[in-house]
């Protein structure tokens, strides 16, 4: 089974706020290779 973890940063300006963050996750999904499976996005310091 092959797994690919990546850590992304982002800031937003105020304290709270909507970042669309798609982008960022479909060039991860391609820099690791992986064709089939799921993708999970964790959401760590909400």
């Amino acid at each position: 089974m092959k797994s690919y973890r990546k850590e992304l940063w982002f800031e937003v300006p105020a304290r709270r706020g909507f970042l669309n963050i798609t982008p960022q996750v479909e060039q991860c999904l391609r820099e690791s290779g992986v064709k089939e499976g799921l993708c999970l996005v964790n959401a760590t310091h909400i």
